[in-house]
């Protein structure tokens, strides 16, 4: 008889011994657990592949099995399934990070530190100096830590996660958007572009710990990204 997944890992994490310095849960060895489980070894083990395949399992030759939490792969693993059979689209991402991301800024707003601040100061900066250096790849990079920072920032991680998952899945079009842009909009020397210059509006609300400007800080981002692409 099969065993609901969520029952069996809520029995193990209670039979499982923590790795001291890790956040993962050594699991007994299979014989305890078929018999404190009164399951068969084959069902245990159809069962722990499951979990090992869901990433929730790892298990090392010699030591044994361990529980504990995937990394952003899960998420982004099937945002990639999803978008490839259709069920999950283009717009959707963008629209869903668009939502995550005005959220975060408000939150980032109130709990942002100085030195939070002074980091994505310089990120943007750092956005600034690489295009005019013509480095649009190390612009970019700059750019994607900027946007993380936020999520670093708010310290919740179920919203990194999402975070993660969504700027994997829409990485490949935000290298094209920022090509797009570059190429629609081309400096003129001693010039900056809006494109990265428009971040500045973000640290300045974070600065000021003012929520409804950080939201309206990022709006006004995206604004100018879509103006910049030819996106509605």
């Amino acid at each position: 008889m099969g065993v609901d997944l969520s029952f069996l890992v809520r029995s193990l994490a209670e039979q499982a011994t923590p790795e001291p310095g890790t956040d993962l849960l050594r699991l007994p060895t299979e014989r305890e657990l078929v018999s404190s489980l009164d399951i068969s070894r084959g069902a245990l083990r159809e069962q722990l592949s499951m979990l090992e395949m869901l990433g929730f399992l790892t298990r090392t030759q010699g030591r044994g099995s361990y529980l504990g939490v995937p990394d952003a792969g899960f998420i982004q693993l099937y945002f990639d399934l999803s978008n490839e059979l259709g069920q999950l689209g283009g717009g959707q991402f963008r629209s869903a990070r668009e939502m995550l991301e005005i959220s975060m800024s408000e939150a980032a707003a109130r709990l942002a530190t100085a030195d939070d601040v002074e980091v994505l100061r310089d990120l943007v900066d750092e956005m600034v100096r690489a295009s005019a250096a013509g480095e649009d790849d190390r612009a970019l990079e700059a750019d994607l830590d900027f946007h993380r920072r936020l999520f670093t920032i708010v310290d919740n991680p179920i919203f990194t996660l999402l975070h993660d998952g969504l700027s994997h899945v829409l990485r490949d079009e935000v290298v094209d958007r920022r090509r797009v842009a570059v190429a629609r909009a081309p400096l003129a020397p001693g010039e900056e572009r809006v494109i990265d210059t428009v971040h500045y509006g973000i640290v300045d609300a974070v600065e000021n710990r003012d929520g409804e400007a950080a939201r309206a800080a990022m709006r006004r981002h995206f604004e100018v990204w879509s103006s910049l692409t030819g996106e509605s």
